[in-house]
Protein backbone atom coordinates (compact mmCIF):
# COMPACT_ATOMS: atom_id res chain seq x y z
CA UNK A 1 0.00 0.00 0.00
CA UNK A 2 3.04 2.37 0.91
CA UNK A 3 4.08 2.14 -2.60
CA UNK A 4 0.95 3.87 -3.96
CA UNK A 5 1.27 6.82 -2.53
CA UNK A 6 4.20 9.49 -3.38
CA UNK A 7 5.27 9.45 0.04
CA UNK A 8 5.78 6.51 2.25
CA UNK A 9 6.33 9.10 5.33
CA UNK A 10 2.24 10.37 5.39
CA UNK A 11 1.49 6.67 5.76
CA UNK A 12 4.01 5.53 8.17
CA UNK A 13 2.72 8.17 10.96
CA UNK A 14 -0.83 6.63 10.74
CA UNK A 15 0.22 3.48 12.80
CA UNK A 16 0.44 5.82 16.20
CA UNK A 17 -3.22 6.35 15.86
CA UNK A 18 -3.53 2.52 16.67
CA UNK A 19 -1.69 3.08 20.35
CA UNK A 20 -3.64 6.35 21.98
CA UNK A 21 -5.58 9.12 21.12
CA UNK A 22 -5.54 12.55 22.65
CA UNK A 23 -7.08 15.68 22.05
CA UNK A 24 -5.34 18.60 20.23
CA UNK A 25 -4.11 21.08 22.50
CA UNK A 26 -4.89 24.00 20.57
CA UNK A 27 -8.51 23.40 18.92
CA UNK A 28 -9.88 21.16 22.02
CA UNK A 29 -10.88 18.69 19.41
CA UNK A 30 -10.02 14.92 19.36
CA UNK A 31 -7.04 14.55 16.80
CA UNK A 32 -3.95 11.90 16.94
CA UNK A 33 -0.81 11.78 18.65
CA UNK A 34 0.79 12.75 15.31
CA UNK A 35 -1.84 14.01 12.81
CA UNK A 36 -5.48 15.27 13.07
CA UNK A 37 -8.18 16.20 10.66
CA UNK A 38 -8.75 19.66 10.62
CA UNK A 39 -12.31 20.89 11.20
CA UNK A 40 -12.13 23.30 8.70
CA UNK A 41 -11.37 20.54 6.04
CA UNK A 42 -14.46 17.92 7.33
CA UNK A 43 -16.63 19.22 3.75
CA UNK A 44 -16.04 20.62 0.95
CA UNK A 45 -19.17 20.76 -1.76
CA UNK A 46 -20.79 17.78 -0.05
CA UNK A 47 -17.82 15.54 -1.87
CA UNK A 48 -14.27 16.41 -0.60
CA UNK A 49 -11.72 13.99 1.77
CA UNK A 50 -10.90 15.08 4.94
CA UNK A 51 -7.30 16.64 4.78
CA UNK A 52 -4.18 14.66 6.71
CA UNK A 53 -2.12 16.87 9.06
CA UNK A 54 0.50 15.68 11.05
CA UNK A 55 1.05 17.60 14.54
CA UNK A 56 3.48 19.79 13.82
CA UNK A 57 1.50 21.07 11.18
CA UNK A 58 -1.90 21.44 13.72
CA UNK A 59 0.09 24.27 15.48
CA UNK A 60 0.89 26.02 12.30
CA UNK A 61 -1.39 28.87 11.89
CA UNK A 62 -0.30 29.95 8.07
CA UNK A 63 -1.12 26.57 7.30
CA UNK A 64 -4.62 26.29 8.69
CA UNK A 65 -5.67 29.12 6.74
CA UNK A 66 -4.22 28.00 3.77
CA UNK A 67 -6.32 25.21 4.63
CA UNK A 68 -9.59 26.33 4.87
CA UNK A 69 -9.41 27.66 1.15
CA UNK A 70 -11.25 25.13 -0.92
CA UNK A 71 -7.91 24.63 -3.48
CA UNK A 72 -5.82 23.71 -0.30
CA UNK A 73 -8.56 21.05 0.66
CA UNK A 74 -8.33 19.66 -3.25
CA UNK A 75 -5.18 19.61 -2.88
CA UNK A 76 -4.93 17.94 -0.03
CA UNK A 77 -7.55 15.15 -1.65
CA UNK A 78 -5.31 14.77 -4.43
CA UNK A 79 -2.27 14.08 -3.09
CA UNK A 80 -3.85 11.37 -0.45
CA UNK A 81 -6.94 9.66 -2.22
CA UNK A 82 -6.69 6.37 -0.55
CA UNK A 83 -6.07 7.92 2.97
CA UNK A 84 -9.14 6.37 4.16
CA UNK A 85 -9.65 3.18 3.69
CA UNK A 86 -5.98 2.50 4.33
CA UNK A 87 -6.73 3.66 8.27
CA UNK A 88 -10.18 1.48 7.95
CA UNK A 89 -7.66 -1.41 6.49
CA UNK A 90 -5.15 -0.91 9.74
CA UNK A 91 -7.86 -0.71 11.88
CA UNK A 92 -9.02 -4.23 10.99
CA UNK A 93 -6.01 -6.04 11.22
CA UNK A 94 -5.16 -4.59 14.66
CA UNK A 95 -8.25 -5.38 15.89
CA UNK A 96 -7.69 -8.93 14.39
CA UNK A 97 -4.55 -8.96 15.93
CA UNK A 98 -6.86 -7.94 19.49
CA UNK A 99 -8.96 -11.05 19.25
CA UNK A 100 -6.54 -13.74 18.62
CA UNK A 101 -4.94 -12.83 21.62
CA UNK A 102 -7.92 -12.90 23.56
CA UNK A 103 -8.68 -16.07 22.22
CA UNK A 104 -5.44 -17.53 22.70
CA UNK A 105 -5.58 -16.25 26.04
CA UNK A 106 -8.47 -17.42 27.14
CA UNK A 107 -7.74 -21.04 25.12
CA UNK A 108 -4.50 -21.43 27.85
CA UNK A 109 -6.95 -20.28 30.80
CA UNK A 110 -9.20 -23.37 30.08
CA UNK A 111 -6.77 -25.50 29.81
CA UNK A 112 -5.10 -24.94 32.53
CA UNK A 113 -4.73 -27.35 35.43
CA UNK A 114 -7.51 -27.04 37.91
CA UNK A 115 -6.72 -27.98 41.84
CA UNK A 116 -10.29 -29.49 43.56
CA UNK A 117 -11.02 -31.76 46.74
CA UNK A 118 -13.25 -34.80 46.06
CA UNK A 119 -15.82 -36.52 47.78
CA UNK A 120 -15.66 -39.97 47.42
CA UNK A 121 -19.09 -41.93 47.10
CA UNK A 122 -20.17 -45.12 49.57
CA UNK A 123 -23.10 -46.98 50.34
CA UNK A 124 -24.39 -46.36 53.68
CA UNK A 125 -27.48 -47.53 55.60
CA UNK A 126 -28.71 -44.16 56.61
CA UNK A 127 -31.38 -43.51 59.16
CA UNK A 128 -34.18 -41.33 57.98
CA UNK A 129 -36.26 -38.74 59.85
CA UNK A 130 -38.89 -36.47 59.30
CA UNK A 131 -39.22 -32.84 60.06
CA UNK A 132 -42.79 -31.92 61.65
CA UNK A 133 -43.76 -28.82 63.49
CA UNK A 134 -45.39 -29.23 66.49
CA UNK A 135 -46.85 -27.42 69.90
CA UNK A 136 -46.61 -28.84 73.01
CA UNK A 137 -49.75 -29.29 75.00
CA UNK A 138 -50.27 -30.41 79.07
CA UNK A 139 -50.59 -33.69 79.73
CA UNK A 140 -53.88 -33.24 82.01
CA UNK A 141 -55.78 -30.11 82.72
CA UNK A 142 -58.37 -29.28 84.97
CA UNK A 143 -60.55 -26.09 85.19
CA UNK A 144 -61.38 -25.27 88.71
CA UNK A 145 -65.04 -24.20 89.15
CA UNK A 146 -67.32 -23.38 91.86
CA UNK A 147 -69.77 -26.37 92.67
CA UNK A 148 -72.13 -23.63 95.11
CA UNK A 149 -72.72 -20.64 95.15
CA UNK A 150 -71.63 -18.06 97.47
CA UNK A 151 -68.75 -15.11 98.83
CA UNK A 152 -65.55 -15.88 98.33
CA UNK A 153 -63.50 -15.92 101.36
CA UNK A 154 -60.04 -16.62 100.99
CA UNK A 155 -57.69 -17.53 98.35
CA UNK A 156 -55.44 -20.81 99.44
CA UNK A 157 -52.54 -20.74 96.95
CA UNK A 158 -49.52 -19.19 95.20
CA UNK A 159 -50.50 -18.49 91.85
CA UNK A 160 -47.73 -20.18 89.48
CA UNK A 161 -46.67 -23.37 91.91
CA UNK A 162 -46.93 -26.75 91.89
CA UNK A 163 -50.67 -27.99 93.83
CA UNK A 164 -51.01 -31.48 94.79
CA UNK A 165 -54.55 -33.16 94.45
CA UNK A 166 -57.19 -32.46 97.03
CA UNK A 167 -55.17 -29.39 98.49
CA UNK A 168 -57.48 -26.39 99.03
CA UNK A 169 -57.49 -23.98 96.93
CA UNK A 170 -60.41 -21.12 97.99
CA UNK A 171 -62.56 -20.70 100.73
CA UNK A 172 -66.49 -19.75 100.04
CA UNK A 173 -68.69 -18.40 102.73
CA UNK A 174 -70.25 -21.82 104.36
CA UNK A 175 -72.51 -20.52 106.69
CA UNK A 176 -75.72 -21.02 104.94
CA UNK A 177 -74.73 -24.38 104.18
CA UNK A 178 -73.80 -25.24 107.79
CA UNK A 179 -77.15 -23.93 108.45
CA UNK A 180 -78.22 -26.44 106.01
CA UNK A 181 -76.64 -29.36 107.18
CA UNK A 182 -78.13 -28.71 110.85
CA UNK A 183 -81.08 -28.08 109.42
CA UNK A 184 -81.09 -32.04 107.85
CA UNK A 185 -80.16 -33.29 110.82
CA UNK A 186 -83.19 -32.07 112.89
CA UNK A 187 -85.01 -33.85 110.00
CA UNK A 188 -83.37 -37.22 110.40
CA UNK A 189 -83.99 -37.14 114.05
CA UNK A 190 -87.68 -36.07 113.15
CA UNK A 191 -88.18 -39.05 110.74
CA UNK A 192 -86.23 -41.17 113.68
CA UNK A 193 -88.91 -40.43 116.35
CA UNK A 194 -91.72 -41.06 113.95
CA UNK A 195 -90.33 -44.35 112.82
CA UNK A 196 -89.99 -45.58 116.81
CA UNK A 197 -93.82 -44.98 117.33
CA UNK A 198 -94.57 -46.35 114.24
CA UNK A 199 -92.44 -49.38 114.76
CA UNK A 200 -94.33 -49.33 118.80
CA UNK A 201 -97.86 -48.95 117.31
CA UNK A 202 -96.77 -51.75 114.51
CA UNK A 203 -95.26 -54.33 117.65
CA UNK A 204 -98.83 -53.62 119.16
CA UNK A 205 -101.02 -54.71 115.98
CA UNK A 206 -99.40 -57.90 115.98
CA UNK A 207 -100.11 -59.26 119.72
CA UNK A 208 -103.48 -57.81 119.62
CA UNK A 209 -103.99 -59.45 115.71
CA UNK A 210 -102.92 -63.01 117.14
CA UNK A 211 -105.69 -62.83 120.06
CA UNK A 212 -108.16 -61.68 117.45
CA UNK A 213 -108.19 -58.49 119.14
CA UNK A 214 -108.37 -56.13 116.40
CA UNK A 215 -109.00 -56.75 112.57
CA UNK A 216 -106.64 -57.35 109.91
CA UNK A 217 -107.29 -54.23 108.80
CA UNK A 218 -105.83 -52.35 111.57
CA UNK A 219 -102.83 -54.23 111.08
CA UNK A 220 -102.05 -53.68 107.95
CA UNK A 221 -102.55 -49.81 108.70
CA UNK A 222 -100.28 -50.15 111.36
CA UNK A 223 -97.61 -51.79 108.92
CA UNK A 224 -97.94 -49.06 105.83
CA UNK A 225 -97.53 -46.19 108.49
CA UNK A 226 -94.53 -48.08 109.85
CA UNK A 227 -92.68 -48.46 106.35
CA UNK A 228 -93.59 -45.38 105.71
CA UNK A 229 -92.19 -43.59 108.27
CA UNK A 230 -88.52 -45.83 107.78
CA UNK A 231 -88.50 -44.37 103.99
CA UNK A 232 -89.24 -41.05 105.62
CA UNK A 233 -85.86 -40.90 107.64
CA UNK A 234 -84.25 -42.42 104.53
CA UNK A 235 -85.06 -39.55 102.65
CA UNK A 236 -83.96 -37.32 105.57
CA UNK A 237 -80.73 -38.69 105.83
CA UNK A 238 -80.22 -38.19 101.98
CA UNK A 239 -80.67 -34.16 102.65
CA UNK A 240 -78.48 -34.74 105.13
CA UNK A 241 -75.73 -36.24 103.14
CA UNK A 242 -76.44 -33.51 99.90
CA UNK A 243 -76.24 -30.63 102.97
CA UNK A 244 -72.90 -31.84 103.77
CA UNK A 245 -71.71 -32.70 100.62
CA UNK A 246 -72.20 -28.56 99.72
CA UNK A 247 -71.18 -27.60 102.85
CA UNK A 248 -67.85 -29.73 101.62
CA UNK A 249 -67.60 -27.71 98.26
CA UNK A 250 -67.60 -24.61 100.18
CA UNK A 251 -63.73 -25.54 100.24
CA UNK A 252 -62.96 -25.70 97.02
CA UNK A 253 -59.92 -28.31 96.20
CA UNK A 254 -57.65 -28.93 93.26
CA UNK A 255 -58.65 -31.86 91.06
CA UNK A 256 -55.20 -32.78 89.94
CA UNK A 257 -51.49 -32.26 90.97
CA UNK A 258 -49.75 -29.90 88.34
CA UNK A 259 -49.09 -26.21 88.05
CA UNK A 260 -51.76 -23.55 88.46
CA UNK A 261 -52.08 -20.57 86.62
CA UNK A 262 -53.57 -17.11 87.97
CA UNK A 263 -56.68 -16.75 89.92
CA UNK A 264 -59.36 -15.22 87.59
CA UNK A 265 -61.42 -13.86 90.91
CA UNK A 266 -60.75 -12.29 93.84
CA UNK A 267 -61.59 -12.48 98.05
CA UNK A 268 -64.85 -11.38 98.32
CA UNK A 269 -65.84 -11.88 94.50
CA UNK A 270 -69.78 -14.25 94.21
CA UNK A 271 -69.08 -17.25 92.42
CA UNK A 272 -71.77 -19.29 91.20
CA UNK A 273 -72.45 -22.71 90.96
CA UNK A 274 -70.98 -24.28 87.93
CA UNK A 275 -70.15 -20.88 86.51
CA UNK A 276 -69.18 -20.20 82.76
CA UNK A 277 -65.35 -18.72 83.76
CA UNK A 278 -62.94 -20.86 85.39
CA UNK A 279 -61.42 -19.52 89.27
CA UNK A 280 -57.88 -21.03 87.93
CA UNK A 281 -56.48 -23.94 85.40
CA UNK A 282 -54.49 -26.38 86.50
CA UNK A 283 -52.27 -28.55 84.43
CA UNK A 284 -49.79 -31.50 85.06
CA UNK A 285 -46.46 -30.42 82.83
CA UNK A 286 -44.35 -33.81 83.46
CA UNK A 287 -44.69 -35.52 80.82
CA UNK A 288 -46.53 -33.42 78.65
CA UNK A 289 -48.13 -33.98 74.74
CA UNK A 290 -46.69 -32.71 71.73
CA UNK A 291 -48.74 -32.25 68.82
CA UNK A 292 -47.94 -32.55 65.61
CA UNK A 293 -49.13 -33.01 62.07
CA UNK A 294 -48.39 -34.49 58.83
CA UNK A 295 -49.46 -34.73 55.36
CA UNK A 296 -52.01 -37.55 54.78
CA UNK A 297 -49.53 -37.81 51.46
CA UNK A 298 -46.96 -38.14 53.17
CA UNK A 299 -48.48 -41.02 55.39
CA UNK A 300 -49.08 -43.11 51.95
CA UNK A 301 -45.62 -42.74 50.37
CA UNK A 302 -44.06 -43.68 53.60
CA UNK A 303 -46.40 -47.14 53.54
CA UNK A 304 -45.78 -47.53 50.29
CA UNK A 305 -41.95 -47.26 50.85
CA UNK A 306 -42.38 -50.11 53.56
CA UNK A 307 -44.00 -52.18 51.42
CA UNK A 308 -41.49 -52.08 48.44
CA UNK A 309 -38.20 -52.61 50.86
CA UNK A 310 -37.28 -49.28 50.27
CA UNK A 311 -37.37 -48.49 53.83
CA UNK A 312 -36.86 -50.62 56.68
CA UNK A 313 -38.70 -50.16 60.28
CA UNK A 314 -36.39 -48.95 63.17
CA UNK A 315 -36.49 -51.81 66.09
CA UNK A 316 -39.85 -52.41 67.45
CA UNK A 317 -42.71 -51.14 65.19
CA UNK A 318 -44.72 -50.71 68.26
CA UNK A 319 -42.30 -47.88 69.87
CA UNK A 320 -40.88 -45.07 67.32
CA UNK A 321 -38.49 -42.08 68.91
CA UNK A 322 -39.09 -38.57 68.42
CA UNK A 323 -36.26 -35.68 69.54
CA UNK A 324 -37.56 -32.20 69.72
CA UNK A 325 -35.83 -29.05 68.50
CA UNK A 326 -36.78 -26.36 70.94
CA UNK A 327 -37.07 -22.33 69.48
CA UNK A 328 -33.66 -20.88 70.07
CA UNK A 329 -32.19 -24.29 68.14
CA UNK A 330 -31.35 -26.32 71.27
CA UNK A 331 -32.10 -29.38 70.70
CA UNK A 332 -33.91 -31.38 73.62
CA UNK A 333 -31.58 -33.48 75.54
CA UNK A 334 -34.74 -36.29 76.49
CA UNK A 335 -36.52 -38.54 73.85
CA UNK A 336 -40.20 -39.03 73.81
CA UNK A 337 -41.97 -41.78 72.12
CA UNK A 338 -44.97 -41.47 69.34
CA UNK A 339 -47.95 -42.94 70.80
CA UNK A 340 -50.78 -41.79 68.52
CA UNK A 341 -51.93 -41.34 65.28
CA UNK A 342 -55.16 -40.19 64.66
CA UNK A 343 -57.65 -42.21 62.14
CA UNK A 344 -59.51 -38.88 60.77
CA UNK A 345 -57.82 -36.55 58.09
CA UNK A 346 -58.63 -32.49 58.28
CA UNK A 347 -60.81 -31.56 55.50
CA UNK A 348 -59.16 -28.05 55.94
CA UNK A 349 -55.55 -29.05 55.69
CA UNK A 350 -55.36 -32.54 54.35
CA UNK A 351 -53.25 -33.36 57.69
CA UNK A 352 -53.25 -36.10 60.21
CA UNK A 353 -52.77 -35.34 64.06
CA UNK A 354 -49.78 -37.33 65.21
CA UNK A 355 -48.83 -37.28 69.42
CA UNK A 356 -45.96 -38.04 71.29
CA UNK A 357 -44.98 -37.97 74.93
CA UNK A 358 -41.84 -36.37 76.40
CA UNK A 359 -40.85 -36.20 80.17
CA UNK A 360 -40.70 -32.69 81.39
CA UNK A 361 -39.06 -32.99 84.61
CA UNK A 362 -37.54 -29.13 84.45
CA UNK A 363 -40.48 -27.69 82.90
CA UNK A 364 -38.58 -27.05 80.14
CA UNK A 365 -41.58 -27.50 78.01
CA UNK A 366 -44.59 -25.52 78.03
CA UNK A 367 -48.02 -25.33 77.10
CA UNK A 368 -48.55 -23.69 73.61
CA UNK A 369 -44.77 -23.55 72.69
CA UNK A 370 -43.62 -24.00 69.41
CA UNK A 371 -41.43 -26.99 68.63
CA UNK A 372 -39.46 -28.97 65.72
CA UNK A 373 -40.08 -32.65 66.06
CA UNK A 374 -37.79 -35.15 64.38
CA UNK A 375 -39.47 -38.36 63.64
CA UNK A 376 -37.38 -42.03 63.16
CA UNK A 377 -39.21 -43.08 59.93
CA UNK A 378 -36.71 -45.73 58.98
CA UNK A 379 -33.32 -47.46 57.52
CA UNK A 380 -32.34 -46.76 53.89
CA UNK A 381 -30.25 -49.34 53.05
CA UNK A 382 -26.98 -48.95 50.51
CA UNK A 383 -27.71 -45.13 49.91
CA UNK A 384 -25.27 -42.51 48.39
CA UNK A 385 -24.91 -39.30 49.90
CA UNK A 386 -23.00 -36.63 47.91
CA UNK A 387 -22.53 -32.91 49.57
CA UNK A 388 -25.04 -30.32 48.94
CA UNK A 389 -22.11 -27.40 48.04
CA UNK A 390 -21.13 -30.03 45.10
CA UNK A 391 -24.46 -30.04 43.89
CA UNK A 392 -25.38 -27.47 40.94
CA UNK A 393 -29.13 -26.33 39.77
CA UNK A 394 -30.33 -25.10 36.40
CA UNK A 395 -33.49 -22.97 36.39
CA UNK A 396 -35.57 -25.52 36.05
CA UNK A 397 -34.30 -27.32 39.66
CA UNK A 398 -32.44 -29.84 37.54
CA UNK A 399 -29.54 -31.30 39.70
CA UNK A 400 -26.05 -32.37 38.40
CA UNK A 401 -22.41 -32.81 39.32
CA UNK A 402 -18.74 -32.73 38.35
CA UNK A 403 -17.41 -36.45 38.26
CA UNK A 404 -13.58 -36.81 38.11
CA UNK A 405 -12.86 -39.21 35.42
CA UNK A 406 -9.45 -39.61 33.82
CA UNK A 407 -8.26 -36.60 35.29
CA UNK A 408 -11.09 -34.72 33.93
CA UNK A 409 -13.96 -33.14 34.80
CA UNK A 410 -17.33 -35.12 33.39
CA UNK A 411 -20.68 -33.80 33.75
CA UNK A 412 -23.30 -35.87 35.56
CA UNK A 413 -26.86 -35.17 35.79
CA UNK A 414 -28.45 -37.07 39.12
CA UNK A 415 -32.08 -37.03 40.90
CA UNK A 416 -31.83 -36.50 44.62
CA UNK A 417 -33.97 -37.96 47.37
CA UNK A 418 -34.29 -36.66 50.77
CA UNK A 419 -31.89 -34.22 52.61
CA UNK A 420 -29.17 -35.74 55.16
CA UNK A 421 -27.95 -33.32 57.25
CA UNK A 422 -25.56 -31.34 54.49
CA UNK A 423 -26.04 -34.30 52.37
CA UNK A 424 -28.28 -34.95 49.29
CA UNK A 425 -28.92 -38.55 49.35
CA UNK A 426 -28.71 -39.36 45.37
CA UNK A 427 -31.03 -42.01 44.03
CA UNK A 428 -30.03 -41.83 40.38
CA UNK A 429 -26.89 -40.55 38.48
CA UNK A 430 -23.68 -41.98 40.92
CA UNK A 431 -22.32 -45.43 41.64
CA UNK A 432 -20.34 -46.52 44.64
CA UNK A 433 -16.27 -45.01 44.51
CA UNK A 434 -17.20 -42.61 41.96
CA UNK A 435 -15.17 -39.16 42.51
CA UNK A 436 -17.20 -35.83 42.75
CA UNK A 437 -15.20 -32.27 42.41
CA UNK A 438 -15.99 -29.78 45.48
CA UNK A 439 -14.47 -26.60 44.36
CA UNK A 440 -14.63 -24.33 41.67
CA UNK A 441 -17.92 -26.13 40.27
CA UNK A 442 -19.30 -22.81 39.05
CA UNK A 443 -16.72 -22.52 36.80
CA UNK A 444 -15.97 -26.04 35.64
CA UNK A 445 -16.50 -27.12 31.94
CA UNK A 446 -16.76 -30.78 30.88
CA UNK A 447 -13.54 -32.05 30.11
CA UNK A 448 -11.38 -29.32 32.01
CA UNK A 449 -8.21 -31.42 33.33
CA UNK A 450 -8.54 -31.03 37.13
CA UNK A 451 -5.79 -32.25 39.48
CA UNK A 452 -7.19 -34.28 42.88
CA UNK A 453 -6.13 -32.91 46.41
CA UNK A 454 -7.91 -34.25 48.81
CA UNK A 455 -10.39 -37.21 49.53
CA UNK A 456 -13.14 -36.78 51.47
CA UNK A 457 -15.56 -39.31 52.32
CA UNK A 458 -18.78 -38.79 55.00
CA UNK A 459 -17.23 -39.32 57.93
CA UNK A 460 -14.04 -36.72 57.41
CA UNK A 461 -16.30 -34.04 55.54
CA UNK A 462 -17.76 -32.69 58.78
CA UNK A 463 -14.47 -31.85 60.14
CA UNK A 464 -13.09 -30.01 56.57
CA UNK A 465 -13.71 -26.57 56.21
CA UNK A 466 -16.02 -25.82 53.47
Amino acid sequence: LGKTLPDKKPFLSLFPTLRRILPCRKHSTVHCSLCCFSPQARTYKGGAKKALLSRADCQKPALLSRLSQPKSIAMQARIFPHHGTLVLLTLLLALSCILTACNDGKSTREQRVRDSAVFKIEARDIPLTAELSGRVSAFRKAEVRPQVSGILQEQLFTEGSLVKAGQSLYKIDPDTYDAEVESAKAAVASADATLHAAKLRLDRRIALLRSQAVSQQAYEDARAEYLQAKANLEVAKASLKTAEIHLRYTDVLAPITGRIGKSNVTQGALVTANQADELAVIQQLDPVYVDMTQSSFALLVLRDRYAAGNLVRPGDDTSTEVTLTLENGRMYPLKGELKFADITVDESTGSVLLRSVFKNPDFVLLPGMYVKASISQGVKMGALLVPQRAVRRDPKGNASVFVLANGKAEFRPIVGGDMVGRFLMVNEGLKEGELVLLEGIQNMRPGMPVNQTNVLTVDTYGKSRD
